[in-house]
This record gives C-alpha cells, sequence and structure tokens, in this order.
C-alpha cells in the first residue's frame, strides 16, 4: 500500500523507533535512557527511510493521524544530532496535537516528560499529579517513575525515593526493575 499515507506514516514509525534498536539496550537488556543512547548505533538508512516516508504520509493527509503525529514526533528525536540538540517544544505541540485527535492517559503522561523538557519538572510535575489524581493510570509503572524523575531533577530527594518505590511495586519486566531500582540507589 505504498500510495496509502495512514500506512506509510505507520512505516515510517517503525521504521524510525526500530532505528534505535542497537542503541537502546545493554548486553544484558537493560534500557539505556535517550539522553545516553549512542546515536552512532543509529540505523542511518531506516531513519533516512522513516524521515521520507513522515513527510510524504503528512503532506498527502487531509487531517493528521495518530501515527503521523507519533512518526513526526519519533522524527524531532532522530534528527537530533545531539540529545541537547532535540527540539522539545515542537516535540511538547506534537504531543498536545496527538492529544486531541487520540485521547490518553499515557499520551498526556508523554507530553508531561516532553513538557519538563520545555518548561521544567515543576510545570509537568503538575500535569502528572493531575493525571495521578483521575487514577486511570494507578496500576503502570511509568507515572510514579516520570513522577519520581520530576522529584530527583527538583532536587526533592526523598520524595522521588518513595516515587521510585511506588513505581517498582508495579513493574513487571525484569530489565525495568533493575532500570527503576538503579535509579532509586541512586538517590542514596
Amino acid at each position: 500500500m505504498p500510495d496509502r499515507a495512514e500506512a506509510n506514516a505507520l512505516l515510517a514509525l517503525m521504521l524510525l523507533h526500530d532505528a534505535r534498536r542497537e542503541a537502546r539496550t545493554t548486553p544484558n537488556g537493560d534500557a539505556i535512557v535517550l539522553d545516553s543512547q549512542d546515536r552512532s548505533r543509529w540505523d542511518k538508512a531506516q531513519i533516512a527511510e522513516g524521515l521520507s516516508r513522515v513527510e510524504s504520509s503528512l503532506q498527502a493527509l487531509v487531517r493528521p493521524s495518530t501515527y503521523a503525529v507519533q512518526a513526526a514526533i519519533a522524527a524531532r528525536h532522530m534528527r537530533a544530532p545531539r540529545y541537547e540538540d532535540t527540539d522539545w517544544p515542537q516535540i511538547a505541540g506534537l504531543y498536545e496535537v496527538l492529544i486531541r485527535i487520540h485521547p490518553s492517559p499515557v499520551i498526556e503522561l508523554n507530553h508531561a516528560v516532553a513538557v519538563s523538557m520545555v518548561d521544567g519538572p515543576e510545570r509537568a510535575l503538575q500535569l502528572v499529579d493531575s493525571i495521578g489524581k483521575r487514577g486511570e493510570l494507578n496500576r503502570y509503572h511509568m507515572l510514579p517513575a516520570v513522577r519520581g524523575d520530576l522529584l530527583r531533577r527538583m532536587g526533592r530527594q526523598d520524595e522521588a525515593a518513595a516515587a521510585y518505590r511506588q513505581a517498582l511495586q508495579s513493574v513487571d519486566l525484569e530489565p525495568e526493575r533493575r532500570f527503576l531500582a538503579a535509579r532509586l540507589a541512586e538517590l542514596n
């Protein structure tokens, strides 16, 4: 379906996420966060194809679609030669579009992370706490994990530790458990 914009958007999203596969984990399967990934290990050919497909799908669509906006977010990350060069205002704006066309508390949480990079962790913590009060993500470990990260960045170590402990109670995958345990240990 090469002429279908939505199919191209989905393929672009898959290509852009898969392009980071080699840089996403350590040899024992532990996660490497985006700001610590070796970008030279990203697959340049997949990135080029993904970026081309994002552009063509966005131009062909009358309205932005979920896959196209997600692919555009991934593209903003891939275009930054260094983590410090990431266009966080654009990413935060794209998440706002995504929230309008596909409302989801997980997307709101991702938006809060982007907002933290634009407006600081204090503003993002307000968003995260608002999401938490609704209760939709009570069993999702990423809500307290993000909260812990924001509190850590604000220097509120005791509260951050409590949030990481809460995240550890609901995490299922061992690599994520090790990551959260390491973040908790860094606070001590």
